[in-house]
């Protein structure tokens, strides 16, 4: 059997295969609820086969979203409108759903990708965003508050809050962002945190309010269920989170009762330089899971079957997530099956005669190639 569909489980909650669909902005929501999108794109995505769906960035307070088109979990109406969206999915598929509870700090009041993502004046409906320090994202930009002590307590109870919120929504997991240069990483890296208090300065006082909030996230959320944390392993600048301290932020998590690390990179500043290319990310997780002994999610440019079954099969990761690729294709696990002759893999009984059709279309196929008979 490929690595790709074996099982896994993540505290009492057991995942059919190890493809998890990354959590993507779509910058349509309506106050932080759901719009019309949200049920089609959703719905799409929890027919894809795949072992785990997150949702996307979910916005712990209003000034966290990165947009004014984020989702967010801080009101009742947008629970009462991510439960609706939830209660279509369960009654469609069996796939495992997590939501990424997040803040984007500096990054927050931006305009959609599409209109430009530049920051969004307060003038036109935005508003002042809050970071670990008064640090701009970009230079032209207005610098965002500096959170007091008694802004940290607020957003360690918002994000408790909104983790009762997804506990009550019965999602299976939660994602704690501490990547791409949102709060949380804000927080981590050396770039984006000035601060002469106890939460600035070296790496444990850096880690300092990240783990506070994980704690407050993990102690709101129902012990059976798994949380994990995304983080940025390296920030491709000089001077920031790189290599060694990417295995002890990995390790602090982890040993604070993090289920799994989503090992992501980079988007901490403009003036990174990224390394691109085929699988580029695999190698950082390659090193927390081996060189920490923390269990990952690999993910960056990973676009094949063949790739995740290597990733899993060499030990580099335990899951594999996979964005783009089902944007181009929401059904990308079904069809992985079909490529790789694995018939046990379920599909919507209403699709039957659609797998039927693709496995006899890739079988004819490979005997054209083999020159033998066609099916």
């Amino acid at each position: 059997m490929s690595k790709l569909f074996s099982s896994l489980c993540l505290r009492n909650v057991e995942l059919a295969n190890r493809i998890v669909i990354s959590p993507m902005c779509q910058y349509s929501a309506v106050e932080g609820s759901p719009s019309d999108w949200h049920w089609a794109h959703l719905g799409s995505l929890a027919l894809s086969g795949a072992g785990l769906l997150c949702i996307e960035a979910t916005a712990v307070t209003p000034e966290g979203r990165i947009t004014p088109g984020d989702l967010g979990l801080y009101s009742d109406a947008n629970e009462q409108g991510l439960a609706a969206v939830l209660r279509m999915i369960r009654a469609v598929a069996p796939i495992r759903v997590a939501v990424q509870l997040a803040h984007a700090g500096r990054k927050g009041s931006s305009r959609e990708p599409w209109n430009g993502g530049k920051l969004l004046p307060q003038s036109e409906g935005g508003w002042r965003a809050e970071a670990p320090s008064a640090v701009p994202h970009a230079p032209d930009e207005t610098p965002p508050r500096a959170l007091e002590r008694a802004d940290l307590a607020r957003l360690r109870a918002a994000f408790a809050s909104a983790a009762s919120r997804a506990a009550r929504l019965g999602v299976d997991a939660i994602e704690l962002p501490a990547a791409h240069g949102y709060l949380l990483h804000e927080f981590l890296s050396p770039v984006s945190n000035r601060r002469a208090d106890e939460y600035g300065g070296s790496l444990e006082n850096r880690m300092r309010f990240p783990l506070e909030v994980f704690d407050a996230v993990r102690g709101a959320f129902p012990s059976e269920r798994p949380v994990g944390v995304r983080i940025s392993a390296t920030d491709w600048v000089a001077g920031g989170i790189d290599g060694d301290e990417a295995v002890r932020i990995a390790q602090a998590f982890h040993g604070a009762g993090a289920d799994i690390i989503h090992v992501s990179a980079g988007q901490t500043t403009p003036e990174a330089r990224p390394v691109y290319g085929r699988m580029f990310q695999t190698p950082l997780s390659d090193r927390i899971r081996n060189e920490g002994g923390v269990p990952t999610i690999a993910v960056g440019n990973i676009t094949e079957a063949d790739q995740v079954n290597s990733i899993i099969a060499a030990g580099r990761a335990d899951l594999c997530a996979l964005a783009r690729p089902h944007l181009a294709d929401p059904n990308w696990t079904l069809h992985a099956a079909a490529q790789l002759g694995y018939t046990p893999q379920p599909w919507p009984v209403q699709y039957l005669t659609g797998k039927e059709q693709l496995e006899r279309v890739l079988r004819r196929r490979e005997s054209e190639l083999l020159g033998t008979s066609t099916v």
